[in-house]
């Protein structure tokens, strides 16, 4: 018996619809402006045909499709063009129509990237906080467990102990806080110190509790593709097309997580760069992050400081990746990505803001067209 999926991938960009006179759509709500459109049919695993085609001949592409497809055709076309709403998080509301610069707060002894910092002393930790809300963070993300190949586990209780002074402090300043944990005990302690997303790297895999903790509150929660469903999370990274892979994998832990009770409004879906992925696993990914607008939910970046950069650029080590993370958040924003998760604040909401200026004169510049 054959199985076929099939995948709409933007593939032509423009400044805004004047440019195609008005044949183009607006991605995922975003500042973004698609025109050009793959539609890909897989067969068993591989791709057997492809399309291209403007919005104006979407539908009769549509009409070709395989009956097995054509359901889930027409739901990927109308999640291409959805606008989401904002997340209201607490006092806090985060609008997803420009990009939003989630803010990383480490409180580990063995992370990556800064790795004991801010947990040896919380009064650097609320600095930095502090920091990166002035430098325009819509969100504070603080983990308490390493997920980098090799990181020691953490017990729950001890998770806890590192992230709970953590929000507390964040939450004193007003800030809107995610909790990055797999582990369910940890998101319930989280939300009841101040949290309002469950950032979890395991898709509420790991722990078999967590879909249920996430749903009985009704918190966002960001679900991000890892191959490894154990301790390890990098494990087990054998793809046959690491895009459809990752997008088909995203897809079924979306639906699982309706299934136990999520609301659909409240998930966000991450590729995962970096885990379990080659250098040309995550530049495929990178590539091809408008695709994922598809499958109908805000898409988060998280490939600050991440190894594919050093890898790219004569092994710069961790400290000295900010030029690197800049390039990926701006490959964010061109693909409509609603959330970039950082290290470097104010250098993100900088280019981001430069960058949302010029689509803001592209959307008002009327001047090359014929009257």
């Amino acid at each position: 018996m054959t199985t076929d999926s099939i995948y709409i991938r933007p593939i032509g960009f423009v400044p805004g619809p004047q440019a195609e006179e008005g044949d183009a759509i607006r991605l995922a709500g975003s500042m973004v402006y698609a025109h050009r459109f793959a539609v890909i049919l897989r067969r068993d695993g591989r791709v057997v045909e492809r399309w291209t085609c403007s919005p104006e001949h979407i539908a009769q592409v549509l009409s070709e499709l395989p009956d097995s497809v054509g359901a889930e055709a027409e739901t990927q076309w109308a999640n291409l063009t959805v606008a989401h709403p904002p997340l209201s998080l607490g006092e806090r509301t985060v609008r997803l129509d420009q990009p939003q610069v989630m803010g990383i707060l480490n409180v580990t002894p063995d992370s990556f990237s800064d790795g004991g910092k801010f947990l040896d002393d919380p009064e650097v930790g609320k600095a930095q906080a502090a920091k990166m809300l002035e430098a325009g963070a819509s969100i504070i993300d603080i983990g308490g467990e390493s997920t980098k190949p090799g990181a020691q586990a953490v017990w729950e209780e001890e998770e806890i102990k590192r992230v709970r002074p953590a929000i507390e402090y964040c939450a004193a300043m007003g800030a809107a806080i995610s909790v990055d944990t797999r582990r369910a005990g940890v998101m319930e302690a989280a939300l009841d110190a101040g949290a309002a997303v469950v950032n979890d790297v395991s898709a509420l895999q790991y722990d078999p509790r967590s879909a249920e903790v996430v749903a009985r509150r009704g918190c966002p929660v960001i679900l991000m593709h890892a191959p490894g469903t154990g301790q390890d999370l990098h494990e087990g990274g054998d793809y046959e097309s690491v895009v459809f892979d990752v997008f088909d994998q995203l897809k079924a832990r979306r639906d699982a997580a309706v299934a136990a009770g999520i609301s659909a409004d409240r998930i966000i879906l991450d590729p995962g760069i970096g885990f379990g992925k080659t250098l040309g696993d995550n530049t495929a990914l990178i590539n091809a992050l408008p695709l994922f607008h598809a499958l109908g939910h805000p898409i988060l970046l998280g490939a600050s400081r991440k190894r594919m950069i050093g890898a790219l650029s004569n092994e710069a080590p961790v400290e000295q990746r900010l030029g690197g993370s800049i390039a990926l958040a701006l490959a964010g924003m061109d693909a409509g990505v609603q959330m970039l998760r950082v290290h470097d604040v104010a250098e993100t909401v900088q280019a981001r803001n430069v960058w949302r200026g010029l689509r803001d004169a592209a959307l008002t510049d009327f001047s090359d067209l014929a009257m």
